[in-house]
C-alpha cells in the first residue's frame, strides 16, 4: 500500500481526491487537509508515501510547503492554472494534475508512482528492468530493453529508444550512469550506449541502428575490449 495524504484549500478538490484514491487498491489516503499548517503538523509524527498537493493556496503556495518540509517526499501537484506546471517540475514533481481532474489522468499519475515504488523495492534484486526520468513534467518510465543510446547535453540527457520519439531529462550522465545496468556501456563523454543491441565497431566509431557515434580516445579500450579486440592488432 502507497500512503498518502492531500492538501487543499477548497474542500470539494479534496472530496475529488478522495473519491479517486478509494477506487485505487494500492492507494491508502490518511487525512485531507485545508490547512497546509495542520498538514505540516501531521507530517512531524506520521510517515507517508506521497502528497497530493496544490499550488495555488491563500496562505502558503504548495511550492513554498514543499520547499519547506525536511524531507523529501514524492509529489503529485494539482493546479487549475498550466503555467504552475513548470515550477512543478523544477523540485522533481511525479507529476502534476491540472483541474478539473479527470479520473483516467489520475490513475495514469498514481500509476506512475506505484511502478516507481515497485523499482526502488526491486532495485537490489537484480532483476530490475526499467529506468525512470523525469520529462515533459511527468515521470517516465522507460524498458531498459528499448534503449539504443543515451547523449549528454550540458546538464540534460538525450535518451534514444528504439521505435519513440527521443526523451530529454534534465539529469547529469553521472547520475543516469549510476541508474543503469552493466550491459550499458560509456563510450565517450557524451555517450553510453545498450551493449544488448546491434552494435558493430569500425574506425573508433560505433554503429547502432541508424546512428553512428564516435568512441572517446579515454574510453576506446573499453570499447576494444567488449568487441574482443587485441589491442596489439586492433584490425583483427
Amino acid at each position: 500500500m502507497i500512503t498518502c495524504i492531500a492538501i487543499d484549500d477548497e474542500p470539494l478538490a479534496l472530496e475529488l481526491l478522495a473519491n479517486y484514491c478509494a477506487r485505487i487498491p494500492f492507494l491508502d489516503l490518511k487525512k485531507t487537509f485545508t490547512k497546509p499548517s495542520e498538514a505540516k503538523a501531521y507530517l512531524t509524527k506520521y510517515p507517508i508515501d506521497l502528497l497530493f498537493l496544490d499550488i495555488l493556496m491563500p496562505d502558503i503556495s504548495g511550492i513554498e510547503f514543499y520547499k519547506s518540509l525536511k524531507s523529501e517526499k514524492p509529489v503529485i501537484f494539482t493546479t487549475a492554472f498550466s503555467e504552475y506546471a513548470v515550477e512543478g517540475f523544477n523540485l522533481n514533481a511525479v507529476d502534476y494534475l491540472l483541474k478539473p481532474i479527470r479520473l483516467i489522468r489520475f490513475e495514469q499519475a498514481v500509476k506512475k508512482i506505484r511502478d516507481y515504488f515497485d523499482y526502488l523495492n526491486n532495485k537490489g534484486a537484480g532483476n530490475e528492468k526499467w529506468l525512470f526520468v523525469r520529462s515533459e513534467y511527468r515521470l517516465i518510465r522507460l524498458a531498459f530493453a528499448d534503449i539504443l543510446y543515451i547523449q549528454g547535453l550540458d546538464n540534460y540527457v538525450r535518451i534514444i529508444t528504439a521505435g519513440s520519439k527521443p526523451v530529454v531529462s534534465k539529469i547529469s550522465m553521472r547520475e543516469i550512469s549510476s541508474r543503469l545496468p552493466f550491459s550499458f556501456l560509456r563510450i565517450h563523454r557524451s555517450y553510453i550506449v545498450n551493449t544488448d543491441a546491434d552494435l558493430s565497431y569500425r574506425n573508433r566509431t560505433i554503429s547502432i541502428g541508424q546512428h553512428i557515434l564516435p568512441v572517446g580516445g579515454s574510453y576506446e579500450n573499453d570499447v576494444m575490449y567488449f568487441f574482443g579486440i587485441d589491442q596489439r592488432y586492433p584490425n583483427t
